[in-house]
């Protein structure tokens, strides 16, 4: 794979036209870049179109003319080198199977979904993974970090990570997207950078959760900590280098959402906090909030590598079993007290003996 003809690509595929689809086109296109988006909803990519707006995902942004909404797979995929999957993480293998047969065979695909997906707990490059044939060449890497769409669609300054085994892919990708708004590091554990990706959505409905009761910022700052320790746990379980988890993909992207009303999966827990129902805040909602089904998919994944996540037990509970908010916080607090390892050795080293 010559690194030489992607990095000379000047026409990019985004595929997912919500609000962090939107906001990547328009990072891309500030660099130049042609960008083919694909938007799910038909009306919305003709209003796109015409009004140069995502009125509906990220409202109040004009849309150059660099970039071309689409409600075709076909004109945003077929003969791209490089591609970004922004499609929400409980359709993304069923949006994959539609549009196989139009992929390049020596294509880069750069997964910007955070989550994980239910019922085989797999991470979203898993999924590609197991759907690409053995023949096809390809690369792929997952860009994450704190990186709220709205913040990047105003340039705000942000720091996000951008990760894969092949060392070329990403320092290529890391010329190609950095900005003087946008800085991008590169990292080569994708394991560890996806499941701090989208485990933090869970501990974020836990945080709004208990902000919306009134609990404090003492219980906030033990639950973004212990969540942490939580992830850090599951990532070591599942052959991540657990210095990610210090950096932008964990602790970055946990403290941004557990900590402000911008996200979606806070946003969600606090209204949970104040006594509204799950269905009466699903119905309300134009946007997905991955925590949700994450704290399904993330608990079966724990307890497939008999992994503790006593957090993410309880925001299950709350969302699946009806659990009461007070009750759930009382079920953590009633735990038998341990005693706290922050050595990242250590537990490295409990992990290998247990192997």
């Amino acid at each position: 794979m010559n690194i030489q003809d992607f990095s000379e690509t000047r026409k990019i595929g985004v595929i997912g036209g919500g609000s962090w689809g939107t906001a990547i086109s328009l990072l891309l296109a500030s660099k130049g870049y042609e960008v083919d988006l694909w938007v799910y909803e038909k009306e919305l990519a003709r209003e796109i179109e015409i009004k140069r707006e995502n009125s509906v995902y990220l409202p109040g942004f004009k849309i150059p003319e660099l970039i071309q909404p689409h409600n075709s797979l076909e004109k945003v995929i077929f003969g791209k080198k490089i591609l970004f999957s922004v499609i929400p993480s409980h359709v993304l293998r069923e949006t994959i199977i539609k549009f196989l047969h139009l992929l390049e065979h020596n294509v880069w695909i750069i997964s910007a979904t955070k989550g994980i997906e239910t019922g085989t707990s797999k991470r979203m490059t898993e999924i590609y993974e197991e759907l690409l044939p053995s023949d096809y060449s390809y690369e792929l890497a997952v860009l994450s970090g704190p990186t709220f769409a709205l913040e990047v669609a105003k340039r705000s300054p942000t720091a996000a990570v951008i990760s894969s085994y092949n060392v070329g892919v990403i320092k290529c990708l890391q010329r190609m997207i950095h900005t003087d708004f946008f800085r991008l590091y590169t990292n080569h554990d994708p394991i560890g950078v996806e499941l701090g990706g989208a485990v933090k959505n869970v501990m974020a409905i836990a945080s709004g959760i208990s902000d919306g009761i009134g609990y404090g910022n003492n219980t906030r700052a033990a639950i973004i900590t212990r969540g942490l320790a939580e992830i850090m746990r599951l990532g070591i379980a599942l052959g991540a280098d657990p210095l990610t988890f210090s950096g932008l993909a964990g602790l970055g992207d946990l403290v941004l959402t557990c900590t402000s009303n911008l996200s979606r999966n806070y946003s969600v827990g606090f209204r949970i906090g104040q006594g509204e129902s799950i269905k009466n805040i699903l119905a309300s909602m134009q946007m997905v909030a991955e925590g949700i089904r994450n704290a399904e998919s993330v608990l079966a994944l724990g307890e497939k590598y008999t992994v503790e996540l006593p957090i993410i037990r309880q925001v299950y509970a709350i969302l699946f079993q009806d659990k009461d908010p007070h009750k759930a916080m009382l079920s953590l607090m009633a735990r038998e007290p341990k005693y706290e390892s922050v050595t990242i050795t250590r537990n490295i080293q409990n992990h290998e003996k247990n192997q």
